[in-house]
């Protein structure tokens, strides 16, 4: 009779028996790359989006709080916007004022990053202004 511990022994051989014979045989691992895209790929699935509508002055959106899903605040117009935004981050346990020595950085239809190095579970709060009047109503997505 066999016990328990002999067949858990018996499973663990066949299985790095198997696992030796892969890789003798030329099998393997899958590039690391791979998983680095489908980080991004998360990161940017769970944006949400939003609109800017003209302003004269600074408009924030928020408070939302930083995910594991990204390592940095993230933004994008959309393709059909016309224009860009300015914008900066707000880390509103800390400060009413924006990131970057309280400066906005210039955005456009690709993904840029606001905030760099963002601890999880960060209360933040995106300003946003127009970089000209071109931008009366901008379409944009946010990843955090």
């Amino acid at each position: 009779m066999i016990g328990p511990t002999m067949t858990r022994t018996r499973r663990t051989a066949a299985v790095l028996a198997a696992a030796t014979a892969l890789l003798a045989a030329g099998a393997t691992a899958p590039a690391v790359a791979q998983p680095e895209k489908a980080a991004v790929a998360s990161c940017y699935g769970g944006a949400i989006s939003l609109t800017y509508r003209y302003s004269t002055a600074a408009v924030e959106y928020g408070t939302y709080t930083t995910t594991s899903r990204c390592s940095d605040i993230n933004i994008k117009l959309s393709g059909s916007a016309t224009g860009f935004l300015d914008a900066c981050v707000v880390f509103v346990d800390h400060t009413t004022l924006c990131n970057h020595d309280n400066t906005y950085s210039t955005f456009g239809p690709q993904w840029a990053t606001v905030a760099t190095d963002v601890k999880d579970g960060t209360r933040f709060r995106l300003r946003v202004h127009a970089y000209d009047t071109d931008a009366q109503n901008v379409p944009f997505q946010l990843a955090f």
